[in-house]
């Protein structure tokens, strides 16, 4: 039972130091854009390259990308394109430390957001009660874990999260 509860930290650790998809597509329209830019780049010596010949790999080692007319254009950090609707919920969300133990679809040590859509309507009574357990923290419903107090978070912003999560009603 430990062994799997270790085990299971061990993949949570790694999957949560993994970049998203969309840093991903980042980091590579940066370095496209870098590499498109006309900047200088070293190539690597020919590994096979033999002792005898390291006059040829030191040349070939200090050859650059030829020089274009084209103006250097420093590289900068590419967002992705936010969605054109997002929930003002969903940048709260994203904001604090929610995704530590929640996920939009699978358990970590919360619920899943799309499991607490299922279980409550999007009623004004379910909302304020869910904000309230954002705020005050709450156990028993989930499991034994209890989840922590937010008193920093202010009732309005509470009840702008639950709403992004009900929103999401399979």
């Amino acid at each position: 039972m430990k062994k799997s509860i270790f085990l299971m930290s061990c993949i949570a650790i790694a999957l949560a130091s993994c970049h998203s998809p969309e840093e991903r597509a980042a980091m590579k329209a940066s370095a496209d854009s870098a590499a498109n830019a006309g900047t200088a780049v070293e190539k690597e010596p020919a590994a096979t390259a033999a002792p005898a010949d390291s006059a040829k790999a030191d040349t070939a080692a200090k050859e650059v990308a030829p020089k274009t007319d084209a103006p250097v254009v420093a590289a900068t950090e590419v967002k992705p394109a936010e969605k054109a609707a997002a929930h003002p919920g969903e940048a709260l969300i994203k904001k604090s430390d929610c995704l530590a133990c929640h996920n939009v679809s699978q358990k970590i040590v919360g619920p899943a957001y799309k499991n607490v859509a299922a279980k409550y309507p999007a009623t004004d009574e379910n909302i304020e009660m869910l904000a309230d357990k954002i705020i005050n923290g709450g156990s028993g419903v989930w499991g034994a874990i209890p989840m922590s107090p937010h008193p920093a978070v202010s009732k309005a912003d509470a009840k702008e999260m639950v709403k992004y999560i009900l929103s999401l009603k399979k």
